[in-house]
């Protein structure tokens, strides 16, 4: 009994001991515990996230995918969840649960090992806030004070929150609302009870328990969490069952890279990035962190549109040019002992372009191609080869011939594959509108992944014919009508004259048809006629008048060969001056942010378009406006755009452009509600191949996107102004427009005849005997007709 009793007060003085130590350890401890106001007012890194004008996600940029959701919309099914998994006396405890660590202790005791944690949910919040990694006995205290220091200062529900917002759950996803969209493509709200209580597994290992890299471990943590939702009466037997045999469904964002940048399904990379640099201007590093909110002036439905005519018209392209042969080639000894782990490690080199899958070939000849791609060996054959047919030959030279190890690109259409190539030439195309300058689509490339260059904005190609209706419209303000006439005949032009070389410009199709009026000139790309009018108006006053546009006046040197297009623009630029035809005068400028918000919605910069507050600037005089826009519709109604006839639209206008030996094609169109430009060409210049001009290779782009994007909009037109007055030329059969003041007298008597003066309407005819020389001074003669 001595002993017995010796052994107990041994016992109870260490406890005292003990408890003193702690005691001591409190009191020391507690007045340097930190602060707790970065709970109270807890405000998580939030990325920054770029929208749509209509609201859908385009990109998120930031170290953490986190979005914050208040206790009060979080579901009570993954409340429960939660507590079943980590913390089922959360509501009961003071912040350290003795019951569970005596519980825990007695399961480590008899398992052998640490089996089951204690850790409470407060425990968890003050580890994530304010303590280290390491385990040791002092950091375990300090762990345990600031439990119960958050408990004292914190609601429950308070707790629950930052906890809720703030844990990691794997996959660069922090907190429950970005978990359940990572992994199921879902709000909280829409979560069923078997999501809900995978997700509730995670924060115990996020790695371990991570459905997309351990599903197997991922489905019996969860079993475990239903299980014990059923035993604590969160859940019914029948709940219980559905839920265990519910599948795992993830959504496909789950299988993301895991970069900074987080897309949705709406292609818009390039815009993201451009709205990524504005907050960055703005905020600094910190807009990764804030939560500040973009709001693009992007249509989701336009910027798929626009996405899907960009690469369908590349890869038109690339099909017309034919096949180059494999991407790669994998060593033949290196094949001959990869298994599939060694093959899948071989492609990881080669990054998927959307619908452009990289695959490695197993086995070749011009009947079947064999590949592998990712555990899974895919046959393709018959009309999937058409395309690569010439490279399967055994004649084809060996650098690019198919053959085992070669790493090819392959194709799903519809229910076969098809063996492709990744194209080399490069496309862009923006839309906006005319009115306020509101980007409505952006593509600045085939594939943002492969190329961030964005050609839209940064690209300065040089425009082509594209570039003539500015050359045009100065003509118009220099007494001109689309009725004068030029002769369409071959120029040469001296070194002595040029400054540099001689020079001998010729038409596209290098035909020549003589006289023809402004309107047809125009209509059919007629390059003497836009060098004689130039050449008329002089380069220097048309290199001004082209700045109203928006055009830079050095990239426009005030040469003849500026009626050509010589000089140099953007998409964006040209989208711009083509604006100024659609909107009637106006120069508006292009802007694709309308609205910053922060966290909380709360706008902290907005756009106010400039048409919307009648203060734009007119830069063009409305009747000038009005005659480009009709000679710009003639072009798609009889001239080099009679593509854009397959739209069955009225109010299309647009020009052409292709440059000196096919380098760059380019069209730029509209109707008055919306402007759109597309241009394809290779980053280092470099030929298109004969044929493919403007016509041929942009306008096909063009056509796809305005298909959508016009096919609610109802045709219109622009309104007459006044100052106008109708005539019809010699020999024609309609009436054409002139400017009033502009209107000539009648010719002399003796050239003049009676039956020329029909309604009112003047009809001229200058008779000349020669051909048409050089113009004369606009004042002399402002209207030149020839029969």
């Amino acid at each position: 009994m001595r002993w017995v009793a010796l052994a107990l007060a041994a016992l109870i003085g260490t406890g005292t001991i003990v408890l003193a130590g702690v005691a001591v350890f409190a009191i020391i401890a507690w007045p340097r515990l930190p602060s707790i106001e970065l709970l109270s007012e807890y405000k998580p890194k939030l990325p920054l996230q770029i929208f749509t004008a209509d609201g859908e996600l385009l990109a998120e940029y930031g170290q953490e995918r986190r979005s914050f959701v208040p206790i009060t919309s979080v579901p009570e099914t993954l409340k429960q969840a939660i507590l079943a998994a980590e913390d089922e006396r959360f509501f009961e405890h003071p912040g350290v649960d003795l019951k569970g660590i005596a519980r825990a202790a007695v399961a480590n005791v008899v398992s052998g090992g640490r089996s089951q944690g204690a850790s409470t949910i407060t425990m968890q919040v003050a580890r994530t806030f304010f303590l280290s990694r390491e385990k040791t006995l002092s950091r375990k205290f300090y762990e345990v004070l600031l439990s119960l220091k958050i408990e004292d200062k914190l609601t429950k529900d308070q707790i629950l929150e930052v906890y809720l917002n703030q844990i990691y759950l794997g996959q660069r996803s922090y907190g429950f609302a970005t978990a359940a969209k990572t992994y199921f493509g879902k709000s909280l709200q829409d979560l069923s009870i078997s999501e809900a209580a995978m997700l509730a597994g995670l924060p115990k290992a996020p790695s371990a328990y991570n459905p997309v890299v351990n599903p197997k471990r991922a489905k019996l943590r969860q079993a475990y969490v239903l299980r014990r939702m059923r035993e604590l009466g969160y859940i019914t037997e029948d709940e219980f069952a559905a839920a265990s045999d519910a599948p795992v469904v993830l959504a496909d964002s789950a299988n993301g890279s895991g970069s900074a940048l987080e897309r949705s399904d709406v292609p818009g990379a390039y815009v993201a990035e451009m709205a990524r640099r504005i907050a960055v201007e703005q905020f600094g590093e910190r807009a990764y962190e804030l939560g500040i909110r973009i709001v693009t002036t992007i249509s989701a439905e336009d910027q798929r549109a626009a996405y899907a005519a960009l690469r369908k018209g590349v890869l038109a392209y690339d099909l017309r040019h034919g096949y180059r042969g494999p991407e790669a080639f994998i060593d033949e000894s290196e094949m001959a002992s990869a298994d599939e782990e060694r093959l899948d490690d071989l492609l990881a080199e080669y990054h998927d372009f959307d619908d452009l899958l990289s695959a490695i070939v197993l086995e070749a000849d011009n009947k079947r191609v064999a590949v592998y791609r990712h555990g899974e060996t895919i046959e393709i054959s018959g009309k999937g080869l058409r395309f690569a047919a010439p490279m399967l030959s055994k004649r084809a030279p060996a650098a690019k011939r198919v053959k085992p190890g070669a790493v090819v690109r392959i194709s799903r259409s519809g229910d076969r594959w098809d063996l492709v190539q990744l194209p080399d030439v490069e496309a862009a195309l923006v839309s906006m509108d005319p009115a306020s300058g509101a980007i409505k689509a952006l593509v600045g490339g085939f594939d943002f992944e492969r190329s961030k260059f964005n050609h839209v904005t940064q690209g300065r190609r040089q425009p082509g014919s594209s570039f003539k209706p500015f050359i045009f419209s100065a003509a118009l303000e220099k007494g001109y009508s689309p009725s004068s006439v030029l002769d369409d005949e071959p120029l040469s032009y001296t070194a002595g004259v040029t400054g540099s070389k001689d020079w001998e410009p010729k038409n596209y199709d290098n035909t020549y048809d003589g006289p023809m009026t402004l309107r047809e000139a125009l209509a059919r790309s007629k390059n003497m006629v836009a060098i004689r009018l130039l050449e008329s108006i002089d380069p220097s006053y048309a290199q001004d008048f082209a700045t109203r546009f928006g055009f830079e006046r050095d990239q426009h040197p005030p040469y003849l060969t500026m009626a050509l297009g010589s000089g140099s623009a953007s998409v964006w630029e040209m989208a711009a001056a083509y604006a100024v035809f659609a909107n009637g005068g106006y120069r508006v400028e292009p802007y694709i942010v309308q609205q910053i918000r922060d966290s909380e919605g709360r706008v902290l910069a907005e756009v106010d378009p400039p048409l919307a507050r009648k203060t734009a600037a007119r830069v063009l005089d409305p009747r000038n406006a009005y005659l480009m826009d009709s000679m710009l519709r003639d072009v798609v109604t009889g001239g080099t755009a009679t593509r854009a006839r397959a739209l069955r639209r009225n109010d299309l206008a647009g020009k052409t452009g292709t440059t000196n030996d096919y380098v760059d094609a380019w069209f730029c169109g509209y109707s008055p509600k919306l402007v759109a430009v597309s241009w394809l060409g290779f980053d280092q210049p470099q030929k298109l191949g004969r044929g493919e001009t403007g016509g041929a290779a942009a306008l096909p782009i063009w056509i796809d996107y305005m298909r959508v994007a016009l096919k609610d909009v109802p045709e219109t037109r622009l309104e007459m102004p006044d100052g106008l007055v109708a005539i019809r030329p010699f020999g024609a059969e309609k009436d054409d427009l002139i400017y009033k003041e502009n209107l000539p007298p009648p010719p002399p008597e003796d050239v003049f005849d009676d039956t020329m003066q029909l309604d009112g309407r003047m009809f001229f005819e200058f008779r000349r005997n020669q051909r048409l020389q050089p113009p004369a001074p606009v004042e002399e003669a402002p209207i030149r007709i020839l029969p």
